[in-house]
């Protein structure tokens, strides 16, 4: 599957879901390659396809325009990767979020959609090009304006000349509320001239209005091309916002792929695939460009076969860094390279023994981010993944791919195994793990999610029992849901954890800790609450024993000056100094003084400050 302008994510969050349907496959067959023009919206992407833990995507960073071929390697021979699935949902005007974007109210015009309906048409028209024979593609805006909508589709199914149809999907969803698709539209400019036919745009205008924004004025061609089985929803139809879909079927190949490529005649070994040339011809008016790529096959080839036949002999064995800058001006964060594990790599041994791995377990689809150095952590990917990987690492942009299996923990090594188990890649890893394994209650899982570090005495006794003949290290705490008690969370839950001296920790997220609390009826909105009630007070005290302290300092500035106040008094027509704090002080600056006047000024000072003191606390 690709999702070709794929950023936030949500749309391909469910794409991952769908793969992942049956929670019994670790590695589902298929994966879904998400693909975005933004950089730093690819992080963005990254982030949320990174909650569903899913070793089946990749996320790359390209213009959808111009999203280059890829190549897998297929049984020994190299062939373009078409996509079974494309989700087409290209960047619009959004007029149809309007309920939801003040914005839109203010900066809307006619223009938008006119500037559009280029990007449009060339973003869908590559994804025709690269999707499968029988596949589907679905085109949709979160727009209303047909020049976004119906225009593309007509323009599309235009120039496939029979290749596209449009799929009734009439049936489906049959509780969504919708419109058909239109078959009439005029256009528009910004100052309000309005254009039924292309002939009539004059020509100081042909730059922003293009023959490809009008309707067919043929029946019989309009008729054929089924318009009205796109989908329009309104806003008010179910209270939601504005959006178009329409579901396009590819029959057979694009009219400009059918044409015999020059570049296959500089490569006699692919002549006689018909297969081969129609694919590596998919790039249309663009396979000329693409010949310098397609030249080097050759050696991508012999790479591949030095690592099947000796994995050390070459030094980008199974190296996925980024393109050669020579060939491709990079934006954005420089990637760390994606390096494969080859088959006899000592850090794989330990880590086998010590979880029991199953001899089933892929281990070349481990992949890590360095080439030099310790080697922190370990990634997985599907080994179609993998294939896409090896075989298109000079042509693509890869943002991010796999999923965190294993973190390395220098504690671990007196145990036995340097890598603890992530808790990111632990229902990958499940399947092939036979030990280290611990059976737990409900009671225990809230324990383990609710407490930090707790005492193994606080769990059942059929888990201390357990625990107690089993070495300390990384772990994996299972739960399995009891039939016979459906007050209980019926769905089986597998976490990651350490086993200390005298305690046993999960190694879990704050997010999905609070995820795994709320489904077994744990109030975590309450105890949050609670908690931060606790310290809105906490702070509130501090606030007010500060505001306490600064009223006793001005309390004391006061006092200090009713004292100078009346030493000055006491002390009017002597040589004395005028008293600085307190009768002490005068005392002591008023040494040549007799002594009963010194006595007499301090006692009059003492009781006038007594005096004073009771005044200003009264």
């Amino acid at each position: 599957i690709l999702d070709m302008c794929a950023a936030p994510g949500s749309k391909t969050a469910q794409l991952i879901e769908m793969l992942h349907a049956d929670m019994n496959a670790p590695f589902p067959k298929g994966f879904v390659i998400a693909n975005d023009v933004d950089n730093k919206r690819c992080y963005l992407l990254v982030h949320q396809a990174k909650r569903l833990n899913s070793p089946c995507i990749m996320v790359v960073n390209h213009d959808a325009s111009s999203i280059p071929n890829l190549q897998i390697d297929l049984d020994g021979r190299k062939e373009v990767l078409f996509y079974d699935r494309i989700l087409c949902d290209v960047p619009c005007s959004g007029d149809g979020t309007m309920r939801k974007n003040i914005d839109v109210w203010k900066k809307w015009t006619t223009q938008n959609s006119l500037q559009l309906h280029g990007l449009q048409l060339r973003i869908a028209t590559r994804g025709v090009e690269q999707l499968a024979e029988g596949g589907r593609m679905v085109y949709s805006t979160c727009s209303l304006n047909p020049i976004e909508n119906e225009a593309v589709i007509t323009s599309l199914l235009e120039k496939s000349q029979g290749a596209l149809e449009l799929a009734d999907v009439s049936s489906e969803l049959p509780g969504l509320k919708r419109m058909p698709g239109l078959t009439k539209w005029k256009v528009m400019l910004k100052d309000g001239q309005w254009f039924e036919e292309w002939k009539d745009v004059p020509s100081n205008r042909q730059t922003q209005i293009r023959p490809t924004m009008f309707p067919v004025k043929d029946e019989e061609k309009l008729k054929a091309m089924n318009l009205e089985r796109c989908l329009r929803i309104l806003p008010h139809h179910q209270n939601t916002g504005g959006f178009f879909v329409a579901v396009l079927i590819k029959k057979s190949p694009m009219p400009w792929n059918k044409r015999q490529p020059k570049v296959h005649q500089k490569l006699p070994q692919r002549t006689g695939d018909a297969e081969v040339t129609a694919a590596n011809s998919d790039n249309g008016a663009e396979c000329i460009p693409e010949e310098p790529a397609l030249a080097e096959n050759d050696k991508p080839q012999k790479m591949q076969e030095l690592q099947n036949s000796d994995t050390e002999q070459s030094k980008k064995e199974g190296v996925c860094g980024p393109p050669p800058s020579k060939k491709m001006k990079l934006f954005g964060f420089k990637e760390d390279p994606f390096v494969f594990l080859p088959e006899d790599d000592p850090l794989f041994l330990p880590i086998q023994k010590f979880y029991a791995l199953d001899p089933s377990f892929p281990k070349m689809n481990l992949l890590t981010r360095t080439q030099e150095g310790k080697k922190r952590q370990l990634y997985m990917v599907s080994k179609e993944l993998r294939n896409v990987l090896l075989n298109n690492s000079e042509k693509m942009k890869v943002i991010n791919t796999g999923i965190k299996v294993w973190s390395r923990n220098s504690d671990g090594e007196q145990f036995g195994c340097a890598f603890r188990l992530a808790q990111e890649g632990i229902y990958t890893l499940y399947p092939f793990i036979h030990a280290r394994i611990i059976n737990v209650c409900i009671e225990d899982v809230k324990i383990l999610l609710t407490q930090e570090n707790p005492f193994l005495s606080k769990f059942s006794s059929e888990t201390q029992k357990k625990v107690k003949d089993m070495a300390m290290g990384s772990i994996v705490l299972k739960y399995d849901p009891d039939p016979e008690k459906p007050e209980d969370l019926q769905c089986p839950i597998v976490l990651c954890g350490w086993q200390g001296k005298t305690s046993l920790r999960a190694f879990v997220p704050k997010n999905e800790r609070l995820h795994y609390l709320r489904m077994m009826g744990v109030e975590v909105f309450k105890a949050k609450r609670k908690e931060e009630e606790s310290e809105s007070k906490t702070e509130e005290e501090v606030q007010r024993r500060l505001a306490q302290i600064e009223e006793g300092m001005d309390v004391e500035d006061k006092e200090h000056d009713l004292v100078t106040k009346m030493e000055a008094e006491i002390g009017e027509g002597s040589s004395c100094s005028p008293v600085d704090s307190s009768a002490m002080e005068v005392e002591n600056k008023t040494e040549d003084l007799d002594q009963s006047r010194k006595n007499d000024n301090t006692h009059v000072s003492q009781e006038s400050k007594d005096t004073d003191m009771s005044n200003v606390k009264d």
